[in-house]
């Protein structure tokens, strides 16, 4: 996988923050995906002048935009980006976790889109799998896939938790009290019975 880390030379357009991509390695596998974008906002027309910018040394210029308008909540016909104007469309056909790009010079570039509210962790598993070299799976597959990984890494016990259940941190058992022994009774003559003497027994 390679990621991207870019800063627009456009202060304007750029505040400063990096771009969060990840890009597919160079290769002759060729997969659903060319990578994965997450952006801070959806904000389409703030947002595009940096990816655009970040993209264009490997893909040429970039002059149209395609995506899902169910996660954009405006699509601008245009967006100034450094050096030209880029047209944006929508389809409701389309994936709505993938954005197209279209390239006069290497073609298209299709990336999975992030959403901005998601947690680092599953930022960074989903930006791997759709950087992985002739993978399969669509932007909507993955996202999916995060999902439900998600949910059983909340639902499943901790280990700690899992061992306590199987009674590894209970309470050390106490030893159960052994039973004393007994003495046993001394034979006493009963009140009032008759002493009969032994042979050679005085009496005294």
């Amino acid at each position: 996988m390679t990621t991207t880390l870019h800063r627009t030379a456009n202060r304007a357009l750029d505040p400063g923050l990096p771009v969060r991509l990840s890009l597919t390695p160079k290769t002759t596998l060729t997969g659903r995906l060319d990578g994965a974008w997450w952006p801070r906002s959806r904000d389409l027309a703030a947002e595009l002048p940096a990816l655009v910018d970040a993209l264009e040394g490997r893909w040429g210029r970039i002059t149209r935009v395609l995506v899902n308008p169910s996660h954009w909540p405006v699509v601008p016909h245009k967006v100034a980006v450094i050096g030209h104007v880029l047209h944006s469309g929508w389809f409701t056909e389309q994936d709505p976790d993938k954005i197209i790009l279209l390239s006069y010079t290497t073609g298209r570039c299709d990336l999975l889109v992030i959403p901005p509210e998601t947690d680092p962790a599953s930022a960074a598993r989903l930006m791997t799998a759709a950087a992985l070299p002739g993978s399969v799976l669509t932007a909507g597959a993955l996202m999916s896939d995060e999902a439900a990984t998600g949910r059983r890494m909340r639902e499943a016990p901790s280990s700690e938790s899992a061992w306590e259940s199987e009674g590894g941190a209970g309470p050390a058992p106490q030893p159960q009290p052994q039973p004393q022994p007994q003495p046993r009774p001394t034979a006493h003559p009963a009140v009032g019975a008759r002493m009969i003497p032994l042979p050679g027994h005085t009496g005294r």
